[in-house]
């Protein structure tokens, strides 16, 4: 369990993102690799859940494949994003009283494994009256620069709402977006891959931009995701077919914008409140 220095917590906020070596044990990021090929390669999901999403497009060169929300499905998945240690360190770096899980992402991008590209994770959460996000990328890989690692882009949760992007697996110029909103705003691109063994993260902000490059490294590239709201949301009916809306509206209740906490639970909060039942699922 890291803690995070209030100099950390100052460079968050300044650059949109911060790197640290090492989030968890080199054991525990290999306990989470050891259920990718369950359920990337052979559809098994522990929990007979099957993830909200199942992003797996095939081609040559290859794409980076996705499954969303995981930890519905696999116990050992869920044991890292839903823990209380994540949820507080992303509320510190939200500033928030609480955290609450919106998705998980296990990313698995192959050698040659094409980018995706640049983007604000918060565009898509617009479905959520209060979209800012805090998002951890735990590298399950040792990452390197040309190894199709995350590349975030520095300052740039300061420069507004965009729109998202026309293709988010496999574009041919992944910085077409950003690029184009830099130059119409005067503004410049300094990108930042994030280097760290594995077990180390990246923290950062829903309006940072982001994304990966192609992979040119002899070796796949493997990380696990997580995205945070803070907890006291709830569903926005005028923005329920923006971004992910579509999916994840599905959980919305009929004739009320409260957000479930069995599909989007509170994890940790500042009066030490979990979402009942949590720690029982986990265990």
């Amino acid at each position: 369990m890291i803690e995070l220095t209030q100099e950390q917590i100052a460079q968050f906020r300044q650059d949109g993102f911060l790197i640290v070596d090492k989030l968890v044990e080199t054991e525990d990021a290999d306990a989470i690799l050891s259920r990718y090929a369950p359920i990337f390669e052979q559809g098994l999901y522990e929990t007979g859940i099957k993830p909200d999403e199942v992003n797996l497009p095939t081609g040559t060169p290859p794409y980076t494949q996705q499954i969303c929300n995981a930890w519905k499905s696999d116990l050992t998945v869920a044991r890292q994003v839903l823990s209380e240690n994540m949820g507080r360190l992303c509320a510190q770096l939200g500033g928030w009283s609480g955290s609450r899980l919106m998705i998980d992402n296990l990313l698995w991008k192959p050698v040659e494994g094409r980018s995706i590209g640049f983007h604000q994770d918060s565009m898509y959460s617009l479905w959520i009256d209060k979209p800012e996000l805090v998002s951890c990328w735990l590298a399950l890989d040792d990452t390197t620069a040309e190894g199709g690692t995350l590349v975030y882009i520095k300052g740039s949760h300061q420069w507004g709402e965009a729109k998202p992007i026309m293709q988010f697996h496999g574009p041919e110029d992944d910085l077409k977006e950003v690029r184009e909103w830099a130059e119409t705003h005067g503004l410049e691109l300094e990108l930042v891959p994030v280097v760290v063994p594995k077990g180390g993260c990246a923290f950062h902000d829903g309006w940072t931009w982001h994304g990966s490059r192609v992979n040119r490294a002899d070796v796949p590239r493997r990380a696990l995701a997580m995205h945070f709201f803070q907890s006291d949301i709830q569903f926005n009916p005028d923005k329920m077919t923006v971004g992910n809306g579509p999916i994840y509206g599905k959980y919305k209740k009929f004739g009320s914008n409260e957000v479930d906490e069995s599909y989007f639970p509170i994890t940790w909060r500042k009066d030490g409140y979990r979402t009942p039942g949590l720690d029982d699922y986990l265990a």
